[in-house]
């Protein structure tokens, strides 16, 4: 398992809520909460930007993956958009969850609840080779 040292700044309105943490020794991704001075309401098919009060600063190199939370996913239709959104190493702003109802019923999302998960993951810069032609494989076409 590979460590990663991230900065994190706490914007006042998440300043109560604790770092992004691991539920369990081997889990993959670490819960984000849920940063708001008032509930949110999302209904069935509408959408919303849930805040999350923190800021980061990642190494060169790495992204970090906003996921679903499959708990939110199985019991009320909940989940991330742009799943899984990606923020760069150059971005500073906070970290904001774009979040879905797909469920039948309103879904109120209430300051601290565990809405999402974030992952750091290594990226590699794409250098491209144009070519007339590709290897055959056993796939092809």
């Amino acid at each position: 398992m590979t460590k990663v040292t991230v900065a994190v700044k706490r914007l006042n309105h998440g300043a109560d809520l604790p770092l992004p943490s691991y539920a369990t020794t081997f889990s993959a991704g670490a819960d984000l909460f849920a940063a708001l001075k008032s509930t949110i309401e999302i209904a069935p098919g509408a959408r919303s930007l849930v805040p999350t009060g923190l800021a980061i600063q990642l190494p060169v190199g790495y992204e970090a993956q906003i996921r679903p939370r499959s708990g939110l996913a199985l019991d009320h239709g909940i989940s991330v958009l742009n799943s899984p959104g990606t923020i760069d190493a150059d971005f500073r702003g906070e970290i904001g969850v774009i979040m879905i109802n797909h469920g039948d019923e309103p879904f109120t999302i209430e300051h601290g609840m565990r809405i999402a998960q974030l992952i750091i993951a290594p990226i590699s810069t794409i250098i491209w080779h144009e070519t007339s032609e590709l290897d055959d494989t056993s796939r092809g076409t």
